[in-house]
């Protein structure tokens, strides 16, 4: 059989028990999408340059082995039969689409390709590059010839559609008659690269993992125990009982929606949620719903197809299409524009997109977990938010407590700040005095555990000593008033009487009219007191 005589159903079989050969060597069915995302995450963990060097030699055996399988089987004693046979496989296996006339590498003029699926994935997963991008396609050419031609042949891409070319363009040549042309070029066949980036990756993983176990060493220090799952800290019973609901709610696909203050650490419940899910090894996206008009919003959740709208000089992935495998957080979800609901909902439920420009759907695969600082239920009933969509979100709703209903976090939560912030300045966290943890627990802390965090930034910054003092405290904790809430021993109601009149005298620098016209008593009243309080404290002393 002459090469080109080479049919798609004289080398595939299919046994419904023994799965597909081709060339009479057992091959797999593999999804592009599928080896695009494969090539994203391998550009994710090792670089531009590792991933070249992975899917390179990975093209060089695919090649050689294909090479090794057709020689068992076809006697090919012309050089030519065999360049033909590669080009033509290639084109059988889905991988490339030649230009006839155009189909020999190996030629002055090298070989032009149409269509890439290599290309193709590139762009969609990683947008446009700045170097041609068909690396797996060069080292299945190069393993290819160099196995048919019984001597190395390196066949290298000047031109690419995935940088913006016409037409992917090939060109194959030994060593000899590359010359220094392929100096740069040789590195990615031979493994050096790899070796580089993946002792990069080993370091830095090293590392990471080094000062991981220096932070949990820390913070057990400091607080006194570890923290909890995902870095939550939750002593309180409120928090606990979030935790044990988000753990519950990751081990399902179910649509989540977080509720909660600015500031209570929804996001990090949300990363909770995919960290505990199996979808933890697919990648986590997020996007704020509130900083992006409603144009620019579609674009960047469906993607859009280039110039679909002025500035789209390139098509690119939408964030639904991105996350796939994974988890989309939709934070601000509250402040999504009513137009971009509905579009929401309908891939929700249909499970595809169509990005901007284009007329086709593309399936996704992706959980949404949603988080908003508003009352939906609120915002359903005045017409501002759609209900369905709202229903579609909340299949698991998480709602978390302010930090003033949640106090028991409030001392754990400020010694982990402390740590992390002393931490960045490369030094020892300062301790909290009594008197500043007291502070701590009677402000009611409206911006929540954004607040404490910034707050403890701030003390290690400004404090002298190896102690936390009240005048390093932001000026509105340090004057705070004592809050009615049970955070240690039951009190009499005389104790916290007396707790609370001198509280707000110190509040008002020593005032006694101020302080009782605030109290609503009488000065007579306050002034009986205050007495009492001073003989009560001498009888103490002695």
């Amino acid at each position: 059989m002459r090469a080109r005589d080479l049919r798609i159903e004289t080398l595939l079989e299919v046994d419904p028990r023994e799965g597909v050969r081709f060339a009479g060597e057992r091959a797999l069915i593999l999804d592009a999408v599928a080896m695009g995302m494969l090539r994203k995450q391998l550009v994710e963990m090792l670089g531009l340059a590792g991933a070249r060097a992975v899917l390179t030699r990975f093209g060089f055996a695919h090649g050689w082995r294909m090479a090794e399988a057709l020689r068992t089987g076809y006697r090919w004693s012309s050089e030519a039969e065999w360049q033909m046979a590669g080009g033509l496989l290639h084109t059988l296996q889905g991988l490339i689409r030649i230009r006839p006339g155009e189909d020999n590498p190996l030629a002055p003029r090298g070989a032009t390709v149409e269509y890439s699926y290599e290309a193709e994935q590139h762009l969609l997963h990683l947008g446009r590059a700045e170097a041609p991008s068909c690396w797996t396609q060069c080292g299945f050419a190069s393993g290819y010839m160099s196995r048919a031609a019984g001597r190395p042949i390196y066949v290298l891409e000047d031109r690419c559609v995935a940088r913006g070319d016409a037409a992917c363009h090939f060109a194959g040549r030994t060593l000899e008659e590359w010359g220094s042309q392929l100096e740069e070029h040789l590195p990615y066949f031979q493994g050096e690269v790899l070796d580089a980036s993946l002792h990069q990756v080993a370091s830095a993983l090293k590392r990471t993992e080094r000062k991981l176990r220096e932070r949990t060493r820390a913070l057990e220090q400091a607080v006194g125990e570890p923290e909890g799952p995902g870095g939550l800290v939750a002593r309180s019973p409120g928090m606990r009982r979030v935790v044990d609901l988000t753990q519950r709610a990751a081990r399902s696909e179910a649509t989540v929606l977080i509720i909660g203050e600015s500031g209570t650490g929804k996001e990090r419940v949300a990363r909770l949620v995919h960290e505990e899910s199996a979808r933890a090894g697919g990648p986590l996206v997020a996007i704020s719903c509130a900083a992006l008009t409603e144009s620019l919003l579609e674009a960047e959740l469906f993607g859009h197809a280039r110039g679909a709208f002025t500035g789209a000089t390139h098509e690119r992935v939408g964030l639904l299409e991105a996350a796939a495998g994974g988890t989309l957080f939709l934070d601000e979800m509250g402040e999504m524009p009513p137009g971009m609901q509905a579009k929401l909902l309908r891939a929700l439920q249909e499970r595809e997109v169509r990005r901007v420009g284009e007329n086709t759907n593309r399936p996704i695969d992706v959980r949404v977990v949603a988080a908003t600082n508003r009352p939906l239920a609120e915002e359903v009933a005045a017409g501002r938010f759609r209900k369905d969509l709202y229903y579609r979100l909340r299949v698991v709703e998480l709602t978390v407590p302010p930090l003033r209903e949640r106090r028991e976090d409030i001392l754990p939560l400020a010694r982990v700040f402390l740590v992390d912030a002393a931490r960045q300045l490369g030094r020892a966290a300062p301790g909290l005095e009594a008197e500043v943890a007291d502070q701590l627990q009677r402000y009611d802390w409206p911006g929540n555990v954004r607040e404490l965090r910034n707050a403890m930034e701030r003390v290690v910054a400004l404090s002298r000593g190896e102690r936390v003092e009240l005048e390093d405290l932001p000026e509105d904790v340090r004057a705070a008033l004592p809050v009615p809430a049970l955070t240690g021993e039951v009190r009499t109601l005389e104790a916290v009487e007396r707790e609370y009149i001198l509280a707000v005298l110190t509040h008002n620098g020593g005032n006694r009219t101020r302080t009782s016209q605030e109290l609503g008593i009488g000065a007579t009243t306050l002034y009986r007191k205050l007495k009492s309080y001073e003989r009560e404290t001498r009888r103490r002393k002695r």
